[in-house]
């Protein structure tokens, strides 16, 4: 990857990203630095992830989110921009149509050093009609990479989903026999689904949403969070989603209350925060680093 001075970088810019908001554009950040995100466990799963994911998926569906508005180049400078501060771990998905900005990164981001996620949508979509292996073939041609590290079933939302999934968990299976997946697991969107994914043993990540507001969230915080505690005691990788409840917690001590929260109680690996500019990933870096320290 060439070297690009934060100078030059913000000159050539995210003037059209910047313009994209995730609900934070009235906080006030942290000033930049040289910290870089570090890494840290991820469960028993045998991966070193680091701790802040690139989410892509910010009023994500239907193959579309602020990170595919943006334009390719715009998202391209971003996780350029975020490569600087450690942010090598891309959360992306089918459903935000997201895989091929990825690939573009990781064009200049050293594949063994990038930690690729992607979720698979199980229901049936015009642009999601193949059979499950196929569909993960296709994700392979899309972001370019021979494997992921992290394959997560998307978006479970009640408690009949190892039934109702049977022909996507056999896949996912079968990909991870083979080496395409390094591991498997589920992003839940009920309070059911995230305990059946709890006791499954078949689910290794759990992608969950969590933020002591209780905002677009699946249960109560301190429903949730025992479930959590749960699931991370048993070895299960935790990654949480929401930690700023979808850009509705904005406020410079909003946020560190939230970061402090899901960071103090040991049950989250690591999170995935959807960040459209460079100030965002500097709060967010710095304010992770600093907090992971103190608590």
């Amino acid at each position: 990857m060439k070297p690009i001075s934060r100078r030059h970088f913000i000159q050539a810019g995210l003037i059209g990203a910047a313009a994209i908001t995730t609900g934070l554009g009235n906080a006030v950040y942290a000033n930049s630095g040289n910290i870089q995100i570090d890494k840290v466990k991820l469960g028993k799963t045998g991966l070193m992830v680091p701790r802040l994911a690139l989410g892509t998926g910010t009023h994500g569906g239907n193959q579309s989110s602020d990170f595919t508005r943006m334009g390719t180049e715009n998202f391209v400078k971003l996780a350029r921009y975020a490569h600087e501060r450690g942010v090598t771990f891309y959360d992306a998905a089918d459903l935000y149509g997201s895989h091929h900005n990825v690939k573009e990164i990781l064009k200049e981001v050293p594949r063994e050093k990038a930690t690729l996620l992607s979720k698979i949508w199980t229901r049936p979509e015009k642009w999601n009609p193949d059979a499950p292996m196929k569909t993960i073939d296709r994700f392979r041609t899309e972001t370019g990479s021979d494997y992921f590290d992290i394959m997560l079933l998307h978006c479970m939302t009640d408690g009949k989903w190892q039934e109702e999934k049977k022909p996507y968990i056999e896949a996912l299976s079968e990909a991870k026999q083979k080496g395409i997946i390094k591991t498997i697991g589920v992003s839940c969107h009920s309070f059911d689904a995230l305990k059946l994914a709890v006791d499954d043993p078949w689910v290794e990540v759990i992608l969950a949403r969590i933020n002591p507001e209780g905002l677009v969230m699946d249960a109560s915080t301190d429903e949730v969070m025992a479930v959590l505690k749960k699931a991370h005691d048993s070895g299960k990788g935790i990654i949480g989603m929401k930690i700023f409840g979808e850009g509705r917690i904005k406020e410079d001590e909003q946020r560190e209350k939230s970061l402090r929260y899901v960071i103090g109680s040991k049950n989250v690996d690591c999170m995935t925060i959807g960040m459209t500019t460079t100030e965002q990933i500097n709060d967010a870096v710095e304010r992770i680093v600093r907090i992971a320290k103190e608590v």
